[in-house]
């Protein structure tokens, strides 16, 4: 099995998700974020006054799937995700050890 983390710009979210569920995604976990790379936060003006954004809203989306399906999953995301500018995030792929469905007791791939 494969955890895979990405990165994603917020309203790009619901397109992924479209996508994901297309190729037979059956889960995903999402959480709102903020960070940095490349693009280093920016300056903004409010009231007047400059100020320093350092750290860019984005959305982390964490999915378990079954080796054969990682690299599906992948290329799925970062289609989806693509808007060809700064900023459009990152995908980790990682291995996971095992899996429990808490209401059932099935494991592993059973378990997804």
């Amino acid at each position: 099995m494969k955890l895979i983390l990405a990165t994603i710009k917020p309203y790009k979210l619901d397109e992924v998700r479209v996508a994901l569920t297309a190729i037979g995604v059956r889960g995903m976990m999402v959480t709102e974020i903020k960070g940095f790379g490349t693009q280093s936060g920016h300056t903004e003006i409010y009231r007047g006054a400059e100020y320093a954004v350092n750290f860019v809203p984005k959305v982390k989306l964490e999915i378990v799937v079954g080796d054969g399906m990682a690299d599906q999953v992948v290329e799925t995301i970062a289609t989806a995700a693509k808007t060809a500018k700064i900023g459009d995030g990152k995908i980790f792929v990682l291995d996971v050890e095992s899996a429990v469905r808490v209401r059932t007791g099935e494991t592993n791939d059973d378990a997804l």
